[in-house]
């Protein structure tokens, strides 16, 4: 019985993993299309959004069928659990990541080089892709130093968020007709800055299933 329930759990790992794949090409498609200035890159993170609303749904499926008929304890609920609040928020990781790729489409040729030519949306992404990544690892291996890397990380992303929204209050003192494609920006990071938050969130519920204390 034992055996069975294990290789269960084997199989959420795995279906964890997949939707963290999905997780981060969306990221992943929705900055490189605001880069390239690629409508079709876009279209693709939106896709994959779907796809992710499709696993959510399946892992969802997976985790309570292991609650109904294995009736873990200690341990093993704990991670079952942990695994329910994390795609929750990997699902709306995905929904902002694909609102980033609606916003892109919209997005004047020169805004779009400006957000390029900063730099700093552009760091966020990766920071973010990053702390995703590592907080599903985090889970996968049972590791509770990779969770804290992942918390710590969430001070970088916000400090981007703040030189992001400086940056774009200079471009509109300078030229006041900017004012919309800032706004644009300014959502796109805020987002990030989000998607940030909702990795911290992973990570403090891998740190749950760790029966690990986040001292505040």
């Amino acid at each position: 019985m034992r055996n069975k329930f294990d290789e269960q759990l084997k199989n959420l790992n795995n279906e964890l993993t997949e939707m963290g794949f999905l997780v981060e090409n969306t990221i992943t498609n929705s900055v490189k299309a605001l880069e390239n200035n690629d409508n079709s890159l876009a279209e693709t993170a939106i896709a994959f959004d779907k796809e992710i609303d499709r696993q959510e749904k399946n892992i969802e499926s997976l985790c309570l069928r292991l609650l109904l008929q294995q009736q873990p304890v200690a341990r093993d609920l704990r991670q079952i659990s942990a695994a329910l609040k994390m795609i929750t928020d990997m699902e709306r990781i995905g929904d902002m990541a694909s609102d980033i790729a609606e916003i892109k489409k919209s997005m004047s040729p020169q805004n779009i080089r400006y957000a390029k030519e900063s730099g700093h949306i552009s760091q966020m992404a990766e920071a973010t892709i990053s702390m995703v990544n590592k907080s599903i690892e985090a889970y996968v291996k049972k590791d509770s130093k990779i969770a804290f890397n992942v918390i710590e990380a969430d001070d970088i992303v916000d400090n981007l968020f703040n030189i992001v929204k400086n940056d774009l209050i200079t471009l509109i003192r300078k030229d006041p007709d900017s004012g919309d494609g800032a706004m644009d920006l300014l959502m796109v990071a805020k987002y990030f800055e989000r998607i940030g938050d909702h990795a911290t969130n992973i990570a403090e519920w891998v740190l749950f299933s760790l029966n690990i204390e986040i001292k505040k």
